[in-house]
């Protein structure tokens, strides 16, 4: 049987941002595919480098629209770290509900995508009706319901009121309901375990192997999960539970963001009841002492990890993220693989990707010279017709139009 290559991307009707993939096809088979990131440069790292470190902040709160949170919470405490600030109790409780009611409304949202990639739009339409109530909570809180602007170098911005309070007491029990319908809907449902089960196989080796996290590993049995191996805000009194599956696969990725949930819900009711009292920040210096500092979270896409160099100043020496999907995008060949053309787009979903979380600018060298040289607007456009060009890209030039 004659093999086909079909690219899928960089614009595509099932990639919400740009993306590359390169299937090669036997029938309806993948036996080989390639993936490739690298078509936002947004240059967020040396954007942070050359502002203050509480500027800084509002750039990295917008590395992720869902993920904002989470990477706020790990800036600012690899910052608070260096500067040898502990924040009240009060304020790693306040992250911690954020961080909660987050991850709520990530896999709610990534939920109703899954769903509406398979043809079930009746569970895309209910999930993102939920996803509504959690992200009011969120505007209600934060005064945002994306970009929250819920932290500060030190601690947080606002307090929760008992109104508040009691908005999220009513979203649990409504979640409670909601959930076990999603729960036994993930757990029972013939036609939903019959299009997911064995697509997207990764195993509990492979998984290791790639460096997967979050969700995507613990859908192939790794218990990771920052929040119990390495507690943050106050993880360490606010318990969470791993939840591991060892199915290795879509349905198994499914079960684990849908259990996740039931987890977070019981986690947001009991911060609602012990959460202490005392003040939401401290202040913290203009001027952060000099040393290098590694620092991670668990959001909900997985580990958001960041390492944090201060020489002194007003402003960051360097910066580095590294969000989850730039982990687990290394398995995606891997899960394409053995497929059908029809699956890759779930596949692609599954890990839930953010590639402008990912995607860093690239430097081209010289190959004669190995020069670095650096390309400006018009230089790096050509660049990248010759490129596309000569990867049996279209030649626009060439089509005729009748």
């Amino acid at each position: 049987m004659g093999r086909v290559v079909v690219p899928i991307g960089t614009q595509h009707p099932a990639l919400k941002e740009p993306a590359s993939f390169i299937l090669t096809l036997e029938g309806e088979k993948v036996v080989s595919a390639k993936a490739k990131l690298g078509y936002n440069h947004r240059g967020i790292e040396k954007a942070c480098e050359n502002r203050s470190y509480i500027q800084s902040l509002y750039i990295v709160e917008r590395v992720c629209g869902i993920c904002s949170h989470a990477h706020s919470t790990v800036y600012c405490e690899a910052v608070e770290e260096l500067a040898g600030i502990e924040i009240p109790k009060r304020a790693k409780y306040l992250r911690t509900v954020v961080c909660e009611l987050e991850r709520l409304h990530s896999h709610l949202l990534w939920l109703g995508v899954a769903a509406h990639e398979i043809g079930f739009d009746t569970f895309f339409m209910y999930v993102w009706r939920d996803r509504e109530k959690v992200m009011d909570i969120l505007e209600n809180f934060c005064g945002n319901r994306v970009n929250y602007g819920i932290n500060t170098l030190g601690g947080v911005r606002r307090d929760l009121t008992p109104e508040i309070i009691e908005d999220i007491k009513n979203l649990c029990k409504l979640m409670d309901e909601r959930l076990k319908i999603y729960t036994d809907l993930a757990m029972g449902d013939a036609t939903l375990a019959a299009r997911l089960a064995k697509v997207g196989r990764l195993s509990k080796e492979t998984a290791i192997q790639y460096g997967a996290v979050g969700p995507v590993a613990r859908a192939s049995g790794v218990a990771i999960d920052v929040r119990v191996n390495d507690p943050f805000a106050a993880y360490d009194e606010v318990k969470a539970n791993i939840v591991v599956d060892d199915n290795c696969d879509v349905f198994g990725r499914v079960l684990v963001r849908v259990l996740e949930m039931v987890d977070s819900v019981r986690m947001l009711r009991f911060m609602m009841d012990n959460i202490p009292d005392g003040t939401i920040s401290v202040k913290v210096p203009r001027k952060i002492p000099a040393g290098e500092v590694a620092h991670r979270v668990e959001a909900p896409r997985g580990e958001d990890a960041y390492f944090l160099a201060s020489n002194g100043t007003e402003k960051p020496e360097r910066i580095r993220m590294r969000a989850p999907t730039e982990a687990n995008w290394h398995a995606i060949a891997h899960m394409l693989e053995g497929d059908y053309l029809a699956d890759s787009p779930i596949i692609i979903a599954a890990i839930d990707p953010c590639y402008s979380c990912t995607d860093r600018a690239i430097q081209i060298n010289d190959l004669n010279t190995g020069k670095q040289d650096i390309l400006n607007w018009q230089q790096l456009k050509q660049y990248s017709i010759n490129w596309h060009r000569e990867n049996n890209g279209i030649d626009f030039a060439k089509l005729k139009i009748k």
